[in-house]
C-alpha cells in the first residue's frame, strides 16, 4: 500500500503510521500549495494524508482508495474536486477538541475580566482600573449555549461545566446524545450527560435567549450557511458574548459587526471570517468589544503526533474493513 503524506513527518510520526499497516510504502513531503500536491501525486497512490486538495485529484492520483484530511471540516473537498466522489474521506475531527475548547474559555474569560480594555489600555499607557472595575464579571453562574455538540462543543461543555457554567447544547439530531466521532480518551461529554438542555436547529432562537455566551462549532454545510443570521442575532441577551471558531461564513457578519457596534449584544471572540485574511476595511477591526485572532484556535504543538495517532487507528480500520472514524456523509457535508 503506498500512502502519501502532504505534510513532513518526523520519525516518531512514520512509526506510529507505519505500525498500523506491515509493508507499507509511506512518502511525504511539504507541499505548500495546490501545485506542489499535483506534482507529488502524479504516480499515484492508494490513500492521501493532506489539508487540502487540488482540483486535479482524481486525474492525478491513480489508485486513490481513501483521504485521510488532517482538516476538521471537509467542506473545501466536498465542493470541490470530490464533491461527485464515491472514494472515502475522513476529517481530524476530535484532534482540535482541546485547543480550539480551550481558546474558547479563554476568549469568555478575557471578556468577563475586560482584558481585551485593560491590554488596550496598557498599550496607551493608561491606568485603567476605574474604567473597568464596574464592568468586571465572572463566568460562574452563566449559562453557555453550544451550537454544534461534536467533538470541540463537548470538551468545551467540559470545561465550562468544571467553571460552574449551566450548558445548553444544540446539534442536528438532539435525541442522539452520544457522540460518534472520534476524541482523546478522557475528553469531552461522550455520553451527553452535561447539557441541562437540548436543542434542535429550529430552536435556535430559544437557546439564543437563555445564553449568557454563545459558542458556535458548526461545520460549514449548505443547512448552516448563515445559519446565525440578523434575526438570530437579535434573539440574543443584552450583553451576551459571541465566540464563533467554526466557519465565518455560518454568522452574517455585517449583522454581527452592527449588533456590536450598537451595543445590543456585549461583545464577540472571533477566529473565522467569512473572508481570510479579514479585509482591513472591515469594521470589526475597530470594534473594543470584538476579540480578533487570525484562524488559529486549533493550532498547538504535538498536533500532528495526534493526528496521526487517529490516522494510524484509521488505516488499521481500512485495512481490516472495519468503518472508518470521521467519515464524511456527502449528504451533510460533514
Amino acid at each position: 500500500m503506498k500512502i502519501i503524506s502532504t505534510v513532513a513527518l518526523d520519525p516518531s510520526q512514520r512509526t506510529v503510521i507505519a505500525a498500523a499497516i506491515a509493508g507499507v510504502e509511506l512518502l511525504d513531503r511539504p507541499c505548500r500549495s495546490p501545485e506542489e500536491i499535483s506534482e507529488f501525486v502524479a504516480g499515484g497512490c492508494d490513500v492521501l494524508l493532506s489539508f487540502r486538495m487540488p482540483d486535479d485529484i482524481l486525474a492525478r492520483a491513480h489508485g486513490l482508495k481513501w483521504v485521510q484530511l488532517l482538516s476538521a471540516g471537509a467542506d473545501h473537498a466536498l465542493g470541490g474536486p470530490m464533491k461527485s466522489a464515491a472514494i472515502p474521506i475522513t476529517t481530524a475531527s476530535g484532534v482540535h477538541a482541546t485547543p480550539i475548547a480551550e481558546y474558547t474559555l479563554a476568549s469568555m474569560l478575557a471578556y468577563a475580566r475586560r482584558f481585551h480594555v485593560t491590554i488596550r489600555a496598557q498599550q496607551r499607557h493608561e491606568w485603567s482600573r476605574r474604567t473597568v472595575i464596574s464592568r468586571l464579571d465572572v463566568i460562574r453562574g452563566k449559562t453557555l449555549g453550544i451550537v454544534g455538540y461534536g467533538s470541540i462543543g463537548r470538551e468545551t461543555a467540559r470545561l465550562a461545566q468544571a467553571f460552574g457554567m449551566r450548558v445548553l447544547a444544540l446539534k442536528r439530531n438532539p435525541a442522539e446524545r452520544r457522540e460518534t466521532g472520534w476524541t482523546p480518551r478522557g475528553l469531552g461529554d461522550p455520553e451527553g450527560r452535561i447539557p441541562a438542555r437540548w436543542f434542535g436547529p429550529e430552536q435556535i432562537a430559544e437557546l439564543l435567549k437563555e445564553s449568557d455566551y454563545v459558542s458556535v462549532t458548526l461545520p460549514l454545510t449548505n443547512a448552516t450557511r448563515k445559519f446565525i443570521g440578523a434575526r438570530e442575532i437579535s434573539a440574543m441577551k443584552p450583553g451576551a458574548y459571541f465566540v464563533n471558531i467554526g466557519r465565518g461564513a455560518v454568522v452574517d457578519e455585517a449583522a454581527l459587526a452592527t449588533a456590536l457596534s450598537d451595543g445590543r449584544i456585549g461583545g464577540a471572540g472571533l477566529d473565522v471570517f467569512e473572508h481570510e485574511p479579514l479585509e482591513a476595511t472591515s469594521p470589526l477591526w475597530d470594534l473594543e468589544q470584538a476579540i480578533l485572532t487570525p484562524h488559529v484556535s486549533g493550532d498547538f504543538h504535538g498536533y500532528m503526533e495526534l493526528a496521526c495517532e487517529l490516522f494510524a487507528e484509521n488505516l488499521r480500520r481500512f485495512i481490516a474493513g472495519e468503518p472508518l472514524l470521521n467519515r464524511v456523509d456527502p449528504a451533510q457535508g460533514y
